[in-house]
């Protein structure tokens, strides 16, 4: 991702399956091997330590009574592989039974880098304590340390005492990170900096952070270009760039967009209208794993878990088919057809067919950002009931035979859309290149009423394999045809047509990040319609007449060497009631680049050209 700004803040302050396939590390506390599995104590299913079915080798299991030294070692060895390494095929999760890890005088302190899971084992965040830190810094080349392509790793579930005073600059928790690298149900307490200004230049641009909770600093912003933060407790923010949204926070800064002198660019809303958190794994009393899945929550603010026994319900391990990638697709959808869930471990699946759920109340969950890549040209996932699916954790990749749709939520005209249980898409990532070369023309689709989506981001690829404007085609990352969907945190890159088409009626998003393609090689090659240029990030079909968003925005960086230009960013009906939208944004990035963005909204707001690089063109109500 190639952004520049002009200027930024740098503020201080303020019991199935098989091993997976795929060259992983074997660690010895003095020694780091080559070799194909890992071998550790507390690892997988094999540990003395945890009652835990077979999970594979690339899920790795700590103890507070395991020494130091080795768990130091463990960690440090998967970081050197896993920093740099954007489109490999290693995935790892790495776990932590409850306890307490580290010290203040010996403090455990780590990175987290590509594909990498980190999160506790305990029914609560307080439960797994880490004094030290688990960080995302800068990554440098050739002298430039930014943090634009930090994706694809996650932290949750624990609580982080910030004790790295050996680390100079580096002292307290750093999370600097872009797109598909959400923090959730996390407590830090302690400085956290979403930004590494321990290098330069320090350009970040995207993340998402819910259900966590700061507390003994205020959260560093920095060079974050845009931000999304829901039900969490905050204990200040600093500063932002172009686009920071709240939803749900306790402590969040007050609405002020566009920026001013003192504050801003903010769009902040009181409370969440309708939320549910991402099932995760847990250890109950007698050490069994069991996944948790919270219930559903109303116009809520604040972290789901802070009032005492959170409301939803426990599954155990006996309920869910555990696969690897090399469990045959018929296997897995028969478990599933059987009324079981699934369990993903990491790795990179390769499928001859979709995986299909068949029930209402299935729960799909993928370990180690576990990867999808359907290679007949057919779905990855089809999810048919229209409630009650939980679909959290996984990467989905386009194969080498174009995919009409990658993931299908919901049955159109089907029985359900139960709001009570509805439908849930967490922490889904799709990649139409990048990795692997791959087409899809659409990446999901939903037709799930009352479903949520919440943290998706879908990238046709602007770098990596495969790419090109005839290489990694995909004309739209979402589109979403059924009623009173939410979306929270919604990004959505370099589609070749309207990125998101929303069809249905009572729609809702909470921040949305677009990227317009780099690489269309002329204006005849992108045209909407005749006289028409390019496509909107955003398009809300003719007839809906019911619609929100907040804090929108969209981004232009044509790099083809001539003149590109996108007649309007959002494109929405005029039948929606006054004031539908609030707080949209465009932004022609870096100056080098060509033309830029007509209009914010339907003919309204103004130019994002390269005349006014790097600077906002805002909308702050429509229509």
């Amino acid at each position: 991702m190639q952004r520049r700004l002009k200027s930024l803040v740098t503020a201080r302050e303020g019991r199935r399956g098989t091993r997976p396939r795929g060259r992983a590390l074997v660690m010895a506390v003095a020694a780091v091997l080559s070799w194909s599995t890992i071998s550790v104590a507390g690892a997988g299913a094999d540990s003395p330590h945890s009652n835990s079915p077979n999970l594979g080798a690339n899920v790795i299991i700590f103890t507070p009574t395991e020494s130091q030294a080795t768990i130091q070692a463990t960690v440090d060895a998967i970081s050197a592989q896993q920093v740099s390494n954007q489109f490999g095929t290693q995935r790892y999760a790495l776990l932590f039974e409850p306890g307490v890890y580290g010290s203040v005088s010996d403090p455990l302190n780590f990175q987290v880098g590509y594909y990498t899971e980190v999160a506790g084992l305990g029914a609560q965040p307080g439960d797994t304590v880490i004094n030290g830190s688990v960080n995302v810094y800068n990554q440098c080349t050739n002298g430039s340390c930014v943090a634009l392509n930090n994706f694809w790793r996650s932290l949750s579930n624990l609580t982080i005492n910030v004790a790295n005073s050996s680390l100079g600059c580096h002292t307290g928790e750093f999370w600097a990170v872009s797109q598909a690298a959400p923090m959730r149900r996390v407590v830090v307490n302690g400085l956290t900096s979403l930004m590494d200004y321990c290098s330069g230049p320090s350009f970040a641009s995207g993340g998402y952070i819910a259900d966590s909770s700061f507390t003994g600093s205020t959260i560093v912003n920095g060079s974050q270009q845009q931000f999304f933060v829901r039900n969490s407790n905050l204990d200040g923010w600093s500063n932002g760039v172009w686009n920071q949204v709240f939803t749900g926070d306790v402590g969040a800064p007050a609405q002020c967009f566009p920026a001013q002198t003192s504050c801003g660019p903010y769009t902040t809303v009181a409370t969440s209208p309708v939320t549910e958190e991402a099932p995760f794994l847990y250890t109950d009393s007698s050490g069994n794993l069991r996944v948790f899945v919270p219930s559903v929550q109303y116009n809520s603010s604040g972290p789901a878990w802070t009032g005492g026994t959170e409301s939803g319900s426990s599954l155990s391990m006996e309920d869910f088919f555990i696969a690897s990638p090399t469990t045959p697709e018929r296997a897995i959808n028969q478990a599933l057809d059987e009324g079981q869930n699934l369990l993903l471990t990491p790795g990179v699946y390769d499928l001859n067919h979709p995986i299909v759920v068949n029930h209402s109340g299935t729960v799909v969950l993928g370990m180690g950002f576990a990867t999808l890549v359907p290679q007949q040209g057919t779905a990855a996932l089809i999810v048919r009931p229209n409630e009650g699916v939980k679909v959290s954790g996984l990467i989905v990749d386009a194969g080498p035979v174009n995919s009409p749709v990658l993931v299908q939520v919901g049955t159109q005209h089907r029985h359900g859309d139960s709001v009570g249980n509805p439908n849930l898409i967490q922490d889904l990532f799709f990649r139409i290149g990048g990795a692997t070369p791959g087409s899809a023309t659409v990446s999901l689709v939903d037709n799930s009423n009352n479903s949520i989506l919440d943290d998706v981001w879908a990238w046709r690829a602007d770098h990596g394999a495969g790419v090109g404007w005839t290489s990694n085609v995909a004309d739209t990352g979402l589109v979403v045809n059924a009623n009173n969907v939410t979306a929270y945190g919604l990004f959505v890159e370099h589609y070749q047509k309207n990125e998101v088409q929303w069809n249905g009626q009572g729609g809702s998003v909470f921040f949305f990040q677009n990227e317009m393609p780099y690489d269309p090689p002329s204006q005849a090659a992108w045209m909407s319609a005749p006289g028409v240029d390019g496509y909107p990030a955003l398009s809300v079909a003719p007839n809906v007449t019911s619609f929100q968003g907040y804090g929108m925005g969209s981004y232009s960086f044509f790099n083809q060497g001539v003149n590109i230009y996108s007649a309007n960013a959002f494109q929405v009906p005029t039948s929606l009631p006054v004031s539908s939208l609030h707080n949209l944004l465009t932004v022609a990035l870096n100056s080098t680049a060509n033309g830029g963005i007509l209009n914010v909204v339907d003919n309204v707001g103004g130019p994002a050209t390269v005349a006014n690089a790097d600077t906002p063109v805002t909308v702050t109500s429509f229509p």
